[in-house]
């Protein structure tokens, strides 16, 4: 059984849709299950319309439902075709109606909770996988929509939900892999899912790449899919690095650490699941299916160099708290991350001495109230603007000298480093710049890092192989399936 997760964006236009029916049929004998998020900037759209209804705009807020049922019109007919618009959307208008029927409910409460953001935007991921099945089907397919939020239960954590995994995979059992001995295609939405008491929830920005991990490892797939429109994941963002390459094969690890701090290929937590079952995981292109794209497995290649890529997040702030003389060390640190923990705030990097604390959050994080609760600790001040950089890497654990090579190549730039994390992570080195810093510093360490290895390259044999260990990024490890997976432990919507 497979796997294979669809973003909006490879289903945009009859043509894609081609593509990805074809890429279906040949995967056939393998039983596979089809993940689908929302419409490309479908999602963008609900959340617009739910802020504009929760102002109280009732008449500007029917058009944008109107014009999001355009929308979905044309994509019917365009993936479709006339002849069977007309019954799909007959299907698709209770949906419109419902959506009708809550926008009007915002506008007289003007108020968008948490909550009501989840149900609102579950109507992008539910049109469009009804559409997804039935195009599917009318290119010869024997696809059936499943209702995922019959399929993944979580918690209440409306907008970041933690799925219930136990729960979840016993109800991916009962109800996909009945249809899948049936012969039949199974196609759900990503992202969407309920709490047990019936109340839709979303698994966060890029979640469906989680929910076709969680299906994955409730059917035990031998594989999961992820077609997007990239080559893969890459050894840097190529949008501020045009060196930057694909990588042919990364660990769990290594994926999930790119992923939390800044690569967008994957949500943070898709592994999670592939890691606990052992389900290597797969990053294609729907545009270009011949290339082998990125293989993410238990073991990192042997005989790579340090570095695998290097990650960036904008958009961070440092927070620096000192306490008072008289107040005790250990209750001090206690009460900061009381309160971090009161807001839901995770400190992405944090730096400690004896009665002073700094910490890296994203700067959408760094309320009021969590600024108000620091204040009665201590005296706090604030950098917004910063960036957090990560260079990532199986080889680093234990290495001497990495951080000094790191510091010299942005210090000859003139950047300087407000925070460093090396050892929370065996196999990352964190660090955060000015914003403004940020292109630079990965361009920097990308080329230095590149240079060194083919350097190296150029000395005789024998310099090469007692300096193997001591390369710093593998930018192009062999591509390449192992039928026989490694035991394993864990990287859009």
């Amino acid at each position: 059984m497979v796997v294979m997760k669809f973003g909006g964006s490879s289903v945009q236009n009859a043509e894609a849709m081609e593509r990805v029916a074809d890429l279906i049929r040949r995967r056939m004998r393998h039983r596979p299950v089809v993940v689908v998020s929302a419409f490309a900037g479908v999602t963008d759209r609900l959340l617009a319309l739910g802020r504009v209804a929760a102002s109280g705009q009732g008449g500007e807020a029917l058009a944008q439902v109107r014009s999001l049922q355009k929308h979905h019109q044309d994509m019917t007919r365009n993936l479709l075709g006339e002849d069977r618009l007309y019954g799909c959307c007959l299907k698709l208008q209770p949906h419109f109606q419902e959506l009708e029927r809550f926008v009007a409910g915002l506008v007289a409460i003007r108020e968008l909770s948490p909550r009501s953001t989840d149900y609102l935007v579950s109507f992008g991921e539910v049109l469009a996988s009804h559409i997804i099945a039935a195009a599917l089907q009318a290119r010869g397919l024997p696809a059936c929509w499943v209702d995922s939020r019959e399929c993944i239960i979580t918690d209440e954590q409306f907008t970041q939900a933690v799925p219930d995994y136990p729960e979840t995979y016993h109800r991916i059992r009962a109800r996909v892999r009945p249809l899948l001995i049936e012969g039949q295609l199974p196609v759900l939405a990503g992202f969407i899912a309920a709490t047990r008491e019936g109340a839709v929830s979303t698994l966060g920005r890029r979640g469906s790449d989680l929910s076709a991990a969680l299906i994955a490892a409730g059917i035990n797939a031998a594989r999961i899919e992820i077609w997007s429109t990239v080559e893969g994941i890459m050894s840097a963002d190529p949008a501020i690095c045009p060196q930057a390459r694909c990588l042919r094969r990364v660990s769990f690890r290594e994926a999930a650490e790119m992923a939390y701090f800044g690569a967008k290929v994957l949500h943070p937590a898709t592994l999670i699941p592939a890691m606990e079952k052992n389900i290597p995981v797969y990053v294609l292109n729907s545009r270009n299916p011949r290339n082998p794209g990125t293989q993410i497995t238990a073991r990192s290649p042997r005989g790579r160099s340090l570095f695998t890529a290097i990650a960036a997040r904008k958009d961070v702030s440092i927070v620096t708290l000192s306490a008072p003389r008289e107040s005790t060390p250990h209750l001090f640190l206690q009460e900061v991350f009381h309160v971090l923990h009161r807001y839901a705030c995770v400190a992405d990097l944090v730096a400690v001495s004896e009665l002073s604390v700094s910490f890296a959050l994203p700067s959408s994080r760094k309320t009021t109230e969590l600024l108000a609760g620091l204040r009665h600790i201590g005296t706090v001040s604030v950098e917004d603007k910063q960036a957090i950089v990560c260079l990532v890497g199986e080889n680093i654990r234990g290495r001497a000298g990495i951080a000094a090579r790191c510091f010299t190549a942005l210090a000859e730039a003139g950047i300087n480093v407000r925070l460093i994390s090396q050892g929370a992570s065996e196999i990352s080195l964190g660090f955060v710049i000015q914003e403004s810093d940020t292109a630079e510093a990965v361009r920097r360490l990308h080329a230095r890092f590149t240079v060194e290895k083919q350097s190296k390259r150029q000395r005789p044999a024998e310099a090469r192989v007692r300096s193997a260990d001591t390369n710093v990024v593998a930018l192009t490890p062999p591509a390449g399936l192992d039928p026989k997976r490694a035991p394993a432990t864990f990287p859009a919507r």
